[in-house]
């Protein structure tokens, strides 16, 4: 089995800082919720989540992409087969209790605050996002079942998925509806026993089949007959693979086929599948048709999933910073031990090779990784503390207000890490030259599995209409709105700090208030289409501006630390002032100008 080094997973001295001095968590322990924990308890279980990461995922990575799930056929039943690390890998997680780490006491569940467990989760994600896939997908699922299911349903289905004994999926997309979710076909006929019968196909569904456990539980979108078009008549359904008899038995299986397996480029671990649901290949009960439980109200469903949702595109962006992170540990370890070339100003051949970390070209990869790596981290961490304040805190007022600025950050969040923490893994290969194209080093592999994160739980585009389609302007613009006085209120920090810290505050001022006049200018346009058309440039502009106050936010909580950390923070920060945050005004002005390149392009001249 490889041995993985700790410390080229992610930073315990990075976390260390975010968690504790940054972000405070341990003032959370104050709150009823979690007055069980201390930064002790805190520390421990982040210890923990280190030690199975290292030990437990790591070491199987490369074996989950070398070796990845199989169709199999046995007696005309389609199964798949993954190597049994996989399955040891996610039973030790749930034995120590780390898939319920946020959840409730009363499901046995830790109570951790939630930016803890968005830490935890970070571990694993760098070591193994093909295995971790299957906890985070089984995670929110139960998340959901909480918030919108009946009692019976948890008790039935939440605690066994805690376990670790259920798996959980999420069914969305058709072969012919993928982001287009008003399109999808999937009907549930109503039965007389207060179940309902599905018909349908789901394409793309991570988890959808496999042996890890007892069952797998699917949360399956489809319509009911008679109801409204449109997104509208969406109704939510809990699909399991097993039905389940009334004290806990497993019984029959459903009418949930395998069809086949989608084979990626990368996040090969995590297996994605072609399910029919209704074919009348298992049949239950003599009657064709998957059986399925209502979650939630009728038509109410895809508002319903959403829950889901939101959950994984934040897990996506802490994913996506996770694997940038590891990349650019792994490089800079490389750079480090790695002699090539001399001092531009030596010409003696007899001199001897220098690391290439001393040549100025990589230092700059090196310092682009580090803003991009740890600015996304940071910002999926203080997504995650935004959770416990919308949760927890003593006040309506500000649990309202973390939840203006949740919505907000959410697409930047899931979209910004995705992609560039890709460019992070992109010049992680850099670093390493030719080696780095070699599947001998891991970060060639880290840039295919970080791949996938731009595409799934809603596209780039998708986020980005998201963002400047609706939650910006949503609400007479609340969610920008608190997003600039939080903004503001760093500069303000900043500017009483003096130095660099207020130079910068100062930039970040200039381009806070020029995002809100550009967005303001956009949404004066009355055509939709035009408004819309250049959205991505917005989402990376909105971007820039967010990872830019989460730098001089950390630059804050530095102080006067003096040491080789802080000083490495301070450089990134500055990295991230010079280099990215001025991208940001000949993007806005842009945007200004309503360009309409795009929309004068027609299809024919492509």
């Amino acid at each position: 089995m490889p041995h993985v080094k700790r410390d080229l997973i992610l930073s315990r001295a990075d976390l260390r800082f975010l968690l504790h001095d940054w972000l405070r968590v341990e003032d959370l322990t104050a709150r009823d919720r979690f007055t069980e924990h201390t930064r002790e308890t805190i520390d421990a279980v982040l210890e923990l989540a280190a030690d199975l990461a290292t030990e437990q995922f790591a070491p199987h990575n490369k074996r989950n992409d070398t070796e990845e799930p199989e169709l199999v056929r046995t007696d005309e039943v389609a199964r798949v087969r993954l190597h049994p690390e996989v399955g040891s890998a996610l039973a030790t997680a749930a034995a120590a209790g780390l898939l319920s780490a946020t959840m409730d006491a009363e499901v046995g569940g830790l109570q951790l605050p939630h930016v803890v467990g968005t830490a935890v989760q970070a571990w694993f994600q760098a070591a193994n996002v093909g295995t971790w896939g299957y906890a985070m997908l089984t995670v929110a699922n139960a998340n959901l079942l909480m918030a919108h299911g009946t009692p019976e349903q948890i008790a039935t289905w939440v605690p066994p998925m805690l376990e670790g004994r259920y798996h959980g999926t999420m069914c969305l997309s058709e072969p012919q509806a993928g982001s287009s979710l008003a399109d999808l076909t999937t009907r549930a006929e109503p039965r007389p026993d207060g179940t309902y019968r599905l018909h349908g196909s789901k394409m793309w569904i991570s988890g959808g089949d496999h042996e890890l456990g007892e069952n797998i539980v699917h949360l399956v979108l489809a319509r009911i007959p008679g109801g409204e078009p449109g997104t509208k008549g969406i109704s939510l359904f809990l699909v399991p693979k097993y039905l389940v008899g009334p004290n806990g038995e497993t019984g029959e299986r459903n009418d949930v086929t395998l069809v086949g397996l989608n084979h990626k480029m990368g996040y090969r671990g995590t297996v994605n599948t072609l399910l029919n649901f209704g074919e009348g290949t298992f049949s239950p009960g003599g009657e064709a048709g998957a059986v399925g439980y209502l979650v939630g109200t009728a038509g109410r469903g895809l508002a319903a999933m959403f829950h889901m949702m939101n959950e994984a595109r934040i897990g996506v962006g802490a994913g996506a910073a996770a694997l940038a992170y590891t990349g650019f540990l792994k490089s800079a370890d490389y750079a480090r031990t790695r002699p090539q070339g001399r001092p531009p100003g030596s010409k003696d051949p007899a001199t001897p090779m220098v690391p290439i970390i001393r040549h100025a070209d990589v230092r700059r990869m090196l310092l682009a990784q580090k803003a991009y790596a740890e600015g996304a981290l940071a910002l999926v961490l203080y997504c995650g503390r935004l959770v416990d304040e919308e949760r927890t805190a003593e006040t309506p007022d500000v649990r309202e207000r973390a939840h203006r600025l949740l919505e907000t950050l959410t697409p930047i969040a899931k979209s910004w890490p995705s992609q560039w923490g890709l460019e992070a893994n992109s010049l992680a290969i850099q670093v390493h030259g030719g080696y780095g194209y070699t599947r001998e080093y891991d970060v060639e592999q880290h840039y295919r599995d970080n791949r996938l994160n731009p595409i799934h739980e809603g596209t780039h585009g998708i986020q980005a209409a998201d963002l400047l389609g609706r939650k910006v302007v949503v609400d007479g613009g609340a969610g920008l709105t608190a997003l600039v006085e939080a903004i503001s209120a760093t500069v303000d920090r900043a500017r009483w700090t003096g130095g660099r810290a207020a130079d910068f505050g100062a930039a970040l001022h200039r381009a806070t208030d020029r995002l809100v006049e550009v967005t303001a200018a956009v949404h004066g346009c009355p055509d939709a289409e035009q408004r819309l058309a250049n959205a991505s440039v917005y989402l990376e502009a909105a971007g820039h501006v967010v990872i830019a106050w989460i730098w001089l936010d950390q630059l804050l909580a530095l102080g006067d630390r003096d040491d080789d950390f802080a000083s490495g923070k301070r450089a990134a920060a500055r990295y991230f002032f010079r280099f990215e945050l001025p991208k940001v005004g000949p993007q806005l002005d842009l945007l200004a100008s309503l360009d309409p390149t795009v929309l004068d392009t027609s299809p024919d001249w492509i």
